[in-house]
């Protein structure tokens, strides 16, 4: 029986599960005694990287991907960002200069963590670690079977804030990314 900020988990239950996800039904008591059921997404961390690099007029970039997302029927523009289910072993940092590589065709000399972003504590467990990989160089994309439409683009960072403003980015993650990094003054 867990507790938490008072709630009390009374039961729970695997409802689903495969190799990506598992759904989990709890049964819990709320702090004002009430009982109520909790369906929880689990999933493993991911990593989202914001690939920064410097354009000819000494302005920041940001290299981004756009790719269909199923679940919504919609392509997006997105910083790149993955998990790797195959590997449990391996460090977020790993999986970060993983993706970057697989995803946009770069390497960094510095990836630096920046911080953690919840994919939407309301529903889901799974935390991502958010990294900055600056003094990037071209290397060959290793995309897997399920990335081959994938897209990937360097944009001025005026251009996507501008996206972001009017509604051309519109992935949560992304948009916390680049806000983080910005409050940080990162960017």
């Amino acid at each position: 029986m867990r507790t938490s900020g008072g709630y009390v988990t009374l039961s729970s239950r695997i409802a689903y599960q495969n190799r990506w996800l598992r759904l989990r039904e709890d049964i819990i008591r709320r702090p004002d005694g009430s009982d109520g059921l909790y369906g929880v997404v689990e999933r493993e961390d991911f990593v989202v990287v914001a690939p920064v690099g410097v354009g000819p007029d000494g302005a920041p970039t940001l290299t981004l991907v756009e790719q269909f997302r199923y679940p919504i029927g919609q392509r997006l523009w997105e910083l790149p960002m993955g998990m790797w289910e195959e590997r449990p072993d391996a460090t977020p940092a790993q999986i970060a200069n993983g993706e970057l590589q697989e995803e946009t065709g770069l390497a960094a000399a510095d990836m630096r963590h920046v911080g953690i972003l919840y994919q939407g504590p309301g529903f889901c467990s799974q935390k991502g670690h958010l990294f900055l990989a600056t003094d990037l160089r071209e290397v060959d994309a290793d995309r897997e079977q399920t990335e081959q439409d994938m897209v990937s683009r360097l944009f001025p960072l005026a251009e996507v804030e501008r996206m972001i403003r009017d509604g051309d980015i519109v992935c949560m993650t992304t948009i916390a990314a680049i806000g983080l990094l910005r409050l940080k003054g990162l960017l």
